[in-house]
């Protein structure tokens, strides 16, 4: 199976995130188990998780991917604003075990006013100390790549491989490639080519055992630009070509891929068609492509 999808809305309960995938066609999903912008989670009642477990076994969907909210940061350098931090992505944790989901998504962290090593050490401290959590239950720590802008690290696969280092093998970690970040953050994947080097260059950063999933998005600003604003597939300057060898390369068309384009459930439902064409080996018309590698 194809395993592609999109970030789907679970406005009004987590089990219409589901429903929205379905619709769209999807075959994975990520969503937000609660309200991304605040410190307070909320509780995911009986009837919530029945109805998730109904919608589950209706839509058929199986690699659901959580991500955290936007306010955490497990390498702040800052005593309050860790505590909280570390407090929310158990909470986080809590709701995927509770929902059985898969994948917890997370940005690593951001310096503010530490250095980059610091950060990192910090990072893999917090991850550390959720070692009895994440043990009660089978969900992945998936660490995001970044794009780099302000003070956020991980826009360097180092700085993923320097983590995995620290932490050990005392709790399971995966990685996810969002295409959009990599590429604002330098790493030039337009072609097959690119894509042949930069994955060269995670395995002998990370280690390709480590790469769990991609966020699919193309991007508004340029090669190395440390700027992150999302286009829509083929409308950006990464350009369609890199999308098709990820869904044909025998080391990424087996991993799930989910969207995070800005224009939701309609171009979701177009772009996930067009990339189930892809992986069934299907071309792109040369004509169609509105930004192609110079």
């Amino acid at each position: 199976m194809t395993l592609i999808g999109a970030h789907t809305s679970a406005a009004g309960g987590s089990q219409n995130a589901l429903y929205e995938g379905r619709d769209i066609g999807a075959t994975a999903i990520q969503l937000f188990t609660s309200n991304q912008k605040q410190w307070t989670g909320r509780k995911i009642s009986s009837e919530e998780l029945g109805l998730w477990e109904k919608a589950l076994d209706e839509t058929g969907i199986t690699h659901v991917m959580s991500h955290d909210s936007y306010l955490i940061n497990l390498g702040s350098p800052v005593a309050e604003s860790l505590e909280k931090s570390r407090k929310a992505f158990r909470e986080e944790l809590e709701r995927c075990h509770l929902l059985k989901i898969p994948y917890l998504n997370f940005h690593p962290g951001a310096a503010t006013g530490g250095s980059e090593e610091e950060c990192l050490e910090t990072i893999a401290e917090s991850l550390l100390e959720m070692e009895d959590l994440v043990h009660k239950g089978k969900t992945l720590l998936v660490l995001e790549m970044t794009a780099g802008q302000g003070t956020s690290v991980g826009y360097k696969f180092e700085h993923m491989g320097t983590v995995l280092q620290k932490v050990g093998n005392k709790i399971p970690l995966g990685v996810c490639i969002d295409t959009c970040h990599i590429f604002a953050a330098g790493y030039d994947i337009r072609t097959q080519e690119g894509w042949e080097k930069t994955l060269q260059d995670f395995d002998r950063a990370i280690g390709l055992e480590y790469l769990a999933a991609f966020h699919l998005n193309d991007s508004l600003k340029d090669l190395g630009s440390r700027v992150d604003r999302h286009a829509m597939l083929g409308e950006g300057k990464i350009g369609i070509d890199c999308f098709q060898v990820l869904m044909t390369h025998p080391k990424t068309r087996h991993l799930p891929k989910y969207l995070e384009t800005p224009e939701g459930p309609e171009g979701w439902k177009k772009e996930i068609a067009l990339l189930k064409q892809f992986a069934e080996g299907h071309a792109y018309a040369h004509e169609n492509k509105k930004h192609t590698p110079s």
